[in-house]
């Protein structure tokens, strides 16, 4: 529904979208800043979606994009899952600076305090909170601390945390408790250290303890600065928890913290270069506006004002969770080898980093998301992570599948990195090394590479089986040497091993390596290993090739890794044709897939609202799950199966199902994984798709069913020669969601999809739709 109509219907829609946004309130769409209207698109984020199933690194409000500080207010502590802001606690544990992959750090709390509660602050310094006195927004955060009747806002710069606090005129004592030694997130802090340089300056550390995921310590190390003067720095022995008194009569504190991964003095040169002054309001609309620079990239027009807003706010994540670990003068902590060292990125002419180095989730699932949106819109991101993790390989011999702490953690399985870097070389975003490169992806993928490790599997190189998939065509289940890691799912390894060793055949191709080509396509088809033709279903076999006895396909973890056997069985991103073979042909399999969707569309096509609940068994027989990475590709493969009808179809059910609410309650299923969902969600959105990674020569677009009736994307000029690719669907409606026609710069197409060297050349697209299949 539209915004219209008369003007009591307007009213009455305003009314319901004021009480939608919550702490989200009091901000302009538009902004005059050079004597022309600017939609501001910060105003149409939610970042309270999702955030009753948040975790550690999921929500953001006052950081900037990617940003080496990710500032916010801490409800729950003491956990990666089920922490940092959830919406639900109504209680402020801290602002803390880090949340990030397997990484927290430096939590600071303004407090006021008395001779009867001076003793007792140290432990003692949660506040209530109320939403109704809140505001949120990308790059800012306002809340008000009931207890000390103390307001605080919130923003930052890349490396820099901005507080502005303003505290009550009487006569108790203004301080900032410093919580450092401390469990926040994923990890423990401990050896937090502060003293006092100045008269308003502090600097100091704490270590992140290693973590199951993160093998390795890390410290962060930080300086502070404030516009009041520090009347005392007072430590407790019993917490480690430090407080600073400040000068009484200064009610209206600042307080600037530079982080850094090497030392105290890129802390404060992270400071000096980024936040040389005191500007609050500065600051915040520069964090504003480095957002819009961003989500600005694509502008929708139609759609109800829900649609548009629940579509920035999935951009926005987008654009989010992994973050930077260097310094700006490129200095980076390097934690891949025995002893720690500080590495220096190559850096330009003006001495700025030519790409910055980052702590990121794992690529699992990228294929479907990261590589199609970041590789289309913001193709100078994916050239930094590309070069970032090159970085892992010239410094620790492995591209990672998820770095955290400036080192390796194997989170997940196979080298999901792979079909991210192909892609990256394929639409002409990597052109330089691509000798190096193409080496260091083939290592991965053979004996000694990370394909042997299975989940944060550190020491050992065998709970992934390549062995056995090298030489039996397979994964078994289960692996006979027994438990290494996480994740030791043989099905599920031999599916995404073979996808990936295609994608790295399609390279080999372009580099002109006809033996490794024709090598790792022939392993590309062992998918096939584990169909078995008698149930029609992917299904594990032990190490004698006997299929896992009693075998319900609809068993969660039964051989696939987060999922059932009927979501995986779809998972052959590279030959669905091979696969629709398998199961008697084209007709056959759409018949299966489109029963599959017709059943999962009565549990909202996820498994429950939550990762924590998916194994429940009222949730866990789910025939496709779009609420995580291992079929949510499904919607696209009627496409390739020559019905585009059921691809418009259930892609247009799952936009407005799974991707279609805003509010805390729901949004990603607790699931989000850094920009992952948020992806999914705007390409479905926008109509457009790459089954299979964007990994072949001029990578195929394959066209869906856009719920706008325009999409416009600013292409990057630094890489691609066009300046606009538009989308325009005529007559779109909620029911006229099938494409009927379809034209590209007024030339009639009948493939259902377009190749990127075309797009990026710029033009229209126009697709007339309805509501019957063609």
């Amino acid at each position: 529904m539209r915004f219209g109509y008369n003007f009591k219907y307007n009213v009455i829609l305003l009314s319901i979208s004021i009480l939608m946004l919550g702490a989200c309130k009091e901000r302009p769409v538009k902004s005059k800043t050079d004597g022309k209207q600017h939609i501001d698109y910060t105003a149409k984020v939610y970042p309270l979606l999702d955030t009753e199933n948040s975790r550690w690194f999921y929500f953001s409000s006052a950081s900037r994009p990617f940003g080496m500080v990710n500032l916010s207010p801490d409800t729950q502590i003491v956990g990666a899952w089920g922490s940092g802001y959830r919406y639900k606690t109504d209680t402020i544990k801290g602002f803390s600076h880090i949340h990030a992959w397997q990484m927290s750090g430096i939590s600071v709390m303004p407090v006021t305090t008395n001779k009867e509660s001076k003793e007792d602050i140290y432990k003692d310094f949660y506040s209530k909170f109320s939403h109704d006195q809140e505001v949120v927004m990308p790059g800012f955060h306002k809340v008000n601390l009931d207890r000390f009747n103390i307001s605080a806002q919130l923003t930052s710069t890349k490396r820099v945390g901005f507080h502005q606090y303003s505290y009550p005129d009487n006569q108790e004592d203004k301080a900032i408790l410093f919580n450092l030694n401390t469990l926040l997130g994923p990890s423990s802090n401990t050896d937090g250290f502060l003293e006092q340089n100045s008269a308003n300056e502090l600097s100091g550390k704490v270590t992140m303890e290693p973590t199951h995921r993160r093998p390795k310590p890390l410290t962060v190390y930080f300086k502070v600065k404030l516009n009041a003067k520090i009347v005392s720095v007072n430590k407790d022995d019993k917490t480690g928890n430090y407080l600073i008194v400040l000068d009484k009569d200064q009610n209206n504190v600042l307080m600037k913290v530079g982080i850094s991964y090497t030392s105290v003095a890129n802390a404060a040169l992270n400071m000096s270069k980024e936040l040389p002054h005191w500007q609050f309001e500065k600051v915040k609309e520069e964090a504003k506006g480095e957002w819009n620079g961003l989500l600005e990239r694509i502008n929708v027009k139609g759609g109800s004002e829900q649609d548009q807003r629940r579509f920035y706010t999935d951009l926005w994540h987008a654009l989010q969770g992994r973050r930077i670990i260097n310094d700006i003068n490129g200095a980076y902590p390097n934690n891949t080898g025995e002893i720690f060292k500080v590495g220096q990125l190559p850096l330009k002419a003006d001495g700025s980093p030519k790409f910055n180095h980052y702590n990121s989730d794992s690529f699992w699932g990228a294929q479907w998301t990261l590589n199609t949106l970041w590789g289309l819109v913001y193709p100078e991101i994916m050239y930094d992570f590309s070069n970032s993790l090159m970085q892992y390989y010239k410094d620790g011999g492995l591209i990672p599948r998820g770095p955290s702490g400036g080192n390796y953690t194997y989170v997940m399985t196979g080298a999901s990195a792979t079909p991210f870097m192909v892609t990256a070389i394929q639409k002409g975003i990597i052109v330089d090394e691509l000798e190096d490169v193409y080496q260091a992806l083939k290592k991965n993928h053979l004996a000694g590479g990370i394909m042997e490790k299975a989940g944060y599997e550190h020491t050992t190189n065998v709970g992934g089986g390549l062995k056995y998939y090298m030489d039996q065509g397979y994964v078994p289940y289960p692996i006979p040497e027994g438990k290494f890691g996480s994740h030791q799912d043989g099905a599920s390894l031999t599916m995404e091993y073979a996808y990936q060793d295609w994608t790295l055949a399609q390279l080999a191709k372009k580099m002109g390596y006809k033996e490794d080509y024709d090598y790792f396509l022939a392993r590309s088809s062992n998918y096939k290993n584990v169909f078995d033709s008698e149930i029609g279903w992917m299904r594990p076999k032990n190490v004698d090739g006997q299929w896992k006895a009693d075998y319900d396909s609809y068993q969660a973890e039964n051989g696939f890794i987060e999922s059932n056997g009927a979501q995986s069985t779809w998972f052959v991103p590279h030959d669905i044709k091979g696969l629709a073979s398998l199961m008697g042909g084209a007709d056959a399999a759409i018949k299966k897939l489109n029963e599959q969707f017709e059943t999962a569309e009565d549990l909202g096509f996820t498994a429950g609202s939550s990762h924590s609940v998916e194994l429940h068994p009222e949730y866990s027989r789910i025939p496709i799950n779009f609420g995580n990475q291992p079929s949510i590709q499904t919607a696209f493969i009627f496409s390739q199966l020559d019905r585009p009808d059921l691809t418009q179809l259930w892609s247009r059910k799952v936009a407005k199902t799974v991707f279609g609410g805003l509010s805390p309650s729901t949004g990603y299923n607790g699931d989000e994984d850094q920009g992952l969902m948020g992806s999914l969600a705007v390409l479905i959105k926008i109509g457009i798709f790459q089954m299979n990674g964007g990994t072949e020569a001029n990578p195929e677009y394959q066209i869906g069913s856009p719920i706008f009736d325009e999409v416009t994307i600013k292409l990057n000029n630094n890489f691609y020669s066009g300046d606009l690719f538009a989308i325009k669907a005529n007559n779109n409606s909620d029911a006229n969601f099938y494409v009927s026609e379809a034209e590209f710069n007024g030339t009639s197409i009948k493939a259902n999809s377009l190749r990127h060297d075309d797009i990026v050349k710029g033009g229209e697209l126009i697709l007339e739709m309805t509501n019957t299949v063609k």
